[in-house]
C-alpha cells in the first residue's frame, strides 16, 4: 500500500490510498490531513455520544412523566377519554385479529398433532400460544398501529402549532394534560386487550378445531383447563402492561420532540411506529427469558 499525492478532480484535503486492485478515497475535510482514520473515529464518536444523549432524553422524559402521574394524573375524564381511544376503539381490530389468530394457529396445530395422534392436545396448544406469546404481542402491535400513530401525530401537530408552547406560557404542565392521561389509558388499556384478544382467540380455534376438524369439544377445553396455569396468565398480564408503557411512552416521546413542519410529524409518526414496534419484539424476548 503507498499513498498517493491529490490526483486531478480530487477535493482538497483528502486523502488516497492505491492497493494493488483498489483505491480508497478518504475525504478529509474539516479535519487534519495524512490521518483518514480520524475522521472515521470522530464520526463514530460523534454518532455515539448523540445516541447517548437521545438515551438520555427519553429516560429523563419517561421517568418524569412517570413523576407527574403520581403527583398529578390529571382529571379523570382525560384518562377515560384516552381509554376510550386507545382501548375501545381498538375493539374491532382486535377482534379480527384474534380471531382469525386463533384460527390459523387450530388449523395448523391440528395438522401438526395428527401426526403424532394427539389432536386431544389442540385446546392447550391454541390457549398457551395465545396466552403466553401471542396475545400480548399481537395486540401491542394491533395499537402501536392504530392508536400509537394518532398520539404521535397529535402531539406533534400541537408542537408545530405552538399549542404546547403556550400551555408552558400560562404556567400548565404539558405532561399532566398530554402525557399522564396517555400513559394510564395504554397501561389500563393494554391488558384488557390483550384478555379479550385471548378469549376471541380461543374461541376462533375452537370453531375451526371442534366444529370444522371434528376434535371432541371436551378434549379441547379440558386439555386446556390443565396444561394452563396461573403463570402464564400472569406473564401475559405483565407483558402487556409493559408493552402499554412502551407504546405510551416511545409516541409521546417522538410527538413531542418532533421537529417542525408537516415533514417532521411524518417522520416523527412513522418512527414512533418503528421504534416501537420492534421494542415490543425486543422486550417480550428479554422478558419471556425472565420469567419461563
Amino acid at each position: 500500500m503507498r499513498r498517493e499525492t491529490l490526483r486531478s478532480g480530487s477535493r482538497p484535503g483528502a486523502a488516497v490510498f492505491t492497493f494493488a486492485d483498489v483505491l480508497l478515497y478518504f475525504p478529509m475535510k474539516n479535519h487534519h490531513p495524512g490521518y483518514p482514520m480520524l475522521s472515521i473515529a470522530r464520526y463514530l464518536g460523534a454518532l455515539t455520544l448523540s445516541l447517548l444523549r437521545e438515551l438520555g432524553r427519553m429516560l429523563l422524559f419517561i421517568l418524569y412523566a412517570l413523576y407527574m402521574i403520581v403527583r398529578a394524573p390529571g382529571k379523570p375524564v382525560h384518562i377515560l377519554k384516552q381509554l376510550s381511544f386507545i382501548g375501545a376503539k381498538s375493539f374491532f381490530v382486535i377482534f379480527l385479529t384474534a380471531a382469525f389468530t386463533g384460527m390459523v394457529l387450530a388449523l395448523q396445530g391440528y395438522y401438526t398433532l395428527t401426526k403424532f395422534g394427539s389432536e386431544g392436545m389442540l385446546g392447550s396448544v391454541v390457549a398457551l400460544s395465545l396466552i403466553r406469546e401471542l396475545g400480548p404481542v399481537l395486540s401491542a402491535l394491533m395499537v402501536t398501529g392504530r392508536a400509537g400513530s394518532a398520539i404521535t401525530a397529535e402531539i406533534g401537530i400541537m408542537r408545530i402549532t405552538e399549542q404546547i408552547d403556550a400551555l408552558e406560557v400560562m404556567a400548565l404542565e404539558p405532561f399532566k394534560y398530554l402525557m399522564s392521561p396517555r400513559i394510564l389509558g395504554a397501561l389500563i388499556a393494554l391488558p384488557l386487550l390483550c384478555a379479550i384478544f385471548d378469549v376471541i382467540g380461543i374461541y376462533g380455534g375452537y370453531l375451526v378445531g371442534v366444529k370444522l376438524m371434528g376434535v371432541n369439544p371436551g378434549a379441547y377445553f379440558h386439555e386446556m383447563e390443565k396444561s394452563v396455569e396461573w403463570k402464564d396468565v400472569y406473564s401475559g398480564i405483565l407483558k402487556s402492561v409493559s408493552f402499554g408503557l412502551i407504546i405510551s411512552w416511545i409516541c409521546c416521546y417522538k410527538g413531542y420532540y418532533t421537529s417542525r413542519g408537516a415533514e417532521g410529524v411524518s417522520r416523527s409518526t412513522t418512527a414512533a411506529v418503528v421504534m416501537s414496534s420492534v421494542l415490543i419484539l425486543v422486550w417480550d424476548y428479554f422478558l419471556t427469558s425472565v420469567l419461563l
